[in-house]
């Protein structure tokens, strides 16, 4: 059995660590599992997975990713492979249009629960057309799923849902940055690209309404870093706000915080969720889509862009160790319920039962 993941790039976000993750542990597992990227800058997570010894086919070194000149580099890298695993817009498009009269059989993952694509009608008549094409279409949580049925007008039950998941035990064991904590203060974090749907602005309003020994740590980067610096000055909170960038050593980051934040518009099922949780951490998270899911009776929800109802959970957190150590233990808790080895395993048996149909 011979698996193609198929996705934009491997720049740093919640599909891409699936990827990675995905395609390590199925090697492991003596399943041969290689990697095409529409744009092949080099990052962290290139790295990590070059270091597997896959292959990593890259289309282009620009962010181009609807060149139709992908369509037969795609066509000539797919007959080698059994099964195409696609991520992300543009793939899920130029891999049906390339598998024409290939007749791979091709799996697709839905990683939001909120697509652009879908306010505009005259992409619907494409997507249901794409869709239908899969053997298999996975989504990544319950309400990803439910979203995605009532666009397509399609039963749930055609629809699988495989949760993402992370290596809990690594986060769990990680080592502190010991040299960038600093003592009497308490740090909050958020991993997060800087775009519009994960809403940094609202972390960054709470910290504000803070007292001077409460700083915030933003992990990531993107196209909204400007206007996110521009805001931290507006506030007055540039001393205690820090810009780590991307990182690879995301765990030992999350371990080193007091608190970890997601205040996003939505997401499909959070990694960074997940992440924050499996540290052993206070998880916050604002009450949307795909945070609810996850976070509700485990972490702490607050109201949708209510930055003063953020900084009341984190004063609270801070105040009140016994109630810290509660949230932190049932983070934890559920954490271990989306083990990487849980999402591996579903993903494995989707792919063994289209080889039996082949």
């Amino acid at each position: 059995m011979r698996i193609l993941q198929v996705i934009t790039s491997l720049l740093i976000g919640g599909a891409e660590h699936l990827v990675v993750q995905l395609t390590k542990k199925l090697r492991i597992q003596g399943i041969e599992t290689d990697v095409c990227l529409f744009y092949g800058e080099r990052t962290s997570f290139y790295d990590e997975l070059e270091a597997t010894g896959c292959k990593i086919y890259s289309l282009s070194d620009k962010e181009n990713y609807y060149d139709v000149r992908h369509i037969p580099r795609l066509r000539r890298i797919m007959r080698g492979y059994d099964i195409v695993h696609t991520h992300n817009s543009a793939p899920q498009i130029f891999v049906v249009l390339a598998n024409i009269g290939l007749g791979k059989k091709l799996v697709t993952t839905e990683h939001s629960t909120n697509n652009r694509k879908r306010e505009h009608p005259q992409y619907s008549f494409i997507d249901k057309w794409m869709y239908y094409r899969y053997d298999s279409t996975v989504c990544i949580s319950d309400i990803a799923q439910e979203k995605l049925s009532s666009y397509l007008h399609q039963p749930k039950n055609g629809i699988i849902v495989i949760n993402n998941g992370v290596d809990v035990v690594a986060y769990y064991q990680a080592k502190p940055l010991t040299t960038d904590k600093i003592p009497n203060v308490f740090t909050i974090v958020m991993v997060a690209g800087f775009r519009e749907a994960k809403d940094q602005d609202t972390v960054i309003r709470a910290v504000a309404l803070l007292p001077e020994n409460y700083t915030l740590w933003l992990v990531g980067d993107g196209v909204r870093r400007p206007e996110l610096e521009r805001l931290i000055t507006e506030y007055g909170i540039e001393s205690r706000t820090k810009f780590w960038g991307v990182r690879s050593d995301v765990p030992r980051i999350l371990k080193t915080a007091d608190v970890v934040v997601m205040s996003s518009h939505w997401e499909g099922l959070s990694l960074s969720n997940i992440e924050g949780m499996a540290v052993g951490k206070p998880f916050a998270a604002s009450d949307v889509d795909g945070l609810r899911e996850v976070t509700k009776g485990y972490g702490v929800l607050f109201p949708h862009e209510d930055a003063e109802a953020l900084a009341n959970v984190i004063c609270k957190l801070h105040d009140n160790p016994d109630y810290y150590h509660q949230i932190a233990e049932k983070c934890y808790q559920r954490a271990l319920q989306f083990d990487i080895a849980n999402t591996v395993e579903g993903y494995k048996q989707v792919y063994v039962g289209l080889m039996k149909d082949k």
